[in-house]
């Protein structure tokens, strides 16, 4: 569709909720896609230093508009990107253009956004009815992800069937018959090794159910595969846990700014730092999913790392605030005070974890050859569709191998266990 519009002459604008999945789409198209809060947000500011985001003007004039992954674009309160109704404003903003149309793409198998019980952008009936749009809506049944006969393929046909058709009952994903689905029962080391061997570290992934599981794992794979001792060595990837403004150039960079789920690789320690209780690295980084991007110096926030919540609590950040303010004695008006804590670059230190193993929602949107899953912590009270849909979600990230990490029995089906 986007060589066939390109030769008609008419603009085409590709966009995805990440760096990552506008990566992977733009991979896809052979055309260079863009994140959506990138290219319909601006920013702004006024001399307090209290920032916020604006809807830019759509300049376009008879564009098609292609939104991918949008299973994770949320809606009002849903969003998770820290732009209030995401769905709204993309849609706004492409209508607002002259004659122009947009194409929604995603899977509704796939998790919705954090807070939500579906995926906004793909109930046709709940975006008819909130935008009065007139819609057309296609629904696509063959998988090319993977290859035919593939096991990953199978397993995720059968998850997306009991999804569909509303069944609560747990999967039977089978091993049986195909190489490219691997159940570990022990020796996970050599798993590893051999995959790390197989694919180098950038081309696979660890995904699993809770921060404090991915934590463990990140522990084991730097320090027993990658044999890195230091407390972050040269070469380390680390995703990002907040969107930060502070050390981007928005008018200049690919990226516009740093965001939640944006993967980081160090190029270079420059040394550590203590303030407090607090723990920081100043170090050059480069951003993964924009390789056109120059590499900038950042500040790490290391207490972050192996936090097992999601990011560090608003009471530390609150603590550090309070901490940076004993800097500046001589400012007694509290707003001015307040602006210089908002502008101190420890302030706006990045929170990083390692990049190794990450949750289901984390990989969302991405793709690697190589998926290690691990079933995680499982009661009889999380069966149902949502945990199916994570299920799903997560084995799809696999495009060549999936390795099934600690499955128990009753989610696998007979011929698997022999």
């Amino acid at each position: 569709m986007v060589k066939t519009l390109d030769e008609l002459g008419i603009p085409v604008m590709l966009l995805a909720p990440t760096g990552r999945a506008a990566k992977v789409l733009g991979n896809y198209s052979g055309k260079k896609a863009w994140t959506i809060h990138r290219q319909i947000y601006a920013r702004r500011s006024d001399r307090t230093g209290r920032a916020w985001f604006e809807l830019k003007e759509n300049e376009l004039k008879n564009a098609v508009f292609f939104v991918d992954e949008a299973s994770m674009i949320g809606s009002a309160s849903s969003s998770d990107l820290g732009f209030g109704d995401l769905l709204e404003d993309l849609i706004t903003y492409v209508f607002n253009g002259n004659h122009c149309k947009l194409v929604i793409i995603g899977d509704a198998a796939q998790l919705p956004p954090v807070g939500s019980e579906k995926s906004p952008a793909l109930d046709i009936e709940f975006v008819r009815k909130e935008y009065y749009l007139n819609i057309a809506e296609v629904e696509l049944n063959e998988v090319i992800r993977q290859k035919a006969g593939s096991g990953i393929l199978a397993n995720a046909t059968s998850l997306r069937q009991l999804i569909v058709s509303g069944k609560s009952e747990l999967p039977q994903l089978t091993t049986f018959g195909f190489n490219d689905v691997i159940r570990v029962k022990e020796d996970l080391q050599g798993y590893f090794e051999s995959a790390y061997s197989t694919y180098g570290k950038d081309e696979m992934i660890i995904v699993t159910r809770s921060n404090k599981r991915a934590n463990l794992f990140n522990q084991q794979v730097r320090a027993r595969i990658l044999w890195h001792e230091e407390e972050i060595n040269t070469g380390d990837r680390m995703m990002i846990l907040k969107n930060n403004y502070y050390w981007l150039d928005g008018s200049t960079s690919q990226a516009g700014f740093l965001a939640n789920g944006d993967t980081i690789q160090i190029q270079r320690v420059l040394r550590f730092e203590d303030r407090g209780s607090f723990r920081f690295c100043r170090a050059i980084v480069s951003l993964v999913d924009y390789p056109d991007e120059a590499e900038f110096e950042t500040i790490l926030w290391c207490n972050a790392i192996w936090e097992e919540g999601p990011s560090l609590p608003y009471e530390k950040v609150r603590e550090l605030g309070n901490l940076i303010a004993l800097d500046y004695p001589e400012i007694t008006n509290l707003g001015l005070l307040r602006k210089k804590v908002r502008d101190d670059p420890y302030f706006n230190a990045l929170q990083v974890k390692f990049a190794y193993a990450i949750t289901c929602h984390k990989a969302q949107g991405g793709q690697w050859p190589c998926v290690f899953l691990d079933q995680g912590y499982l009661t009889d009270e999380m069966t149902g569709i949502e945990l199916n849909r994570w299920f799903y979600t997560a084995i799809t990230r696999a495009s060549q191998e999936l390795y099934l990490v600690g499955f128990e029995e009753k989610l696998l089906d007979e011929k698997s266990l022999d």
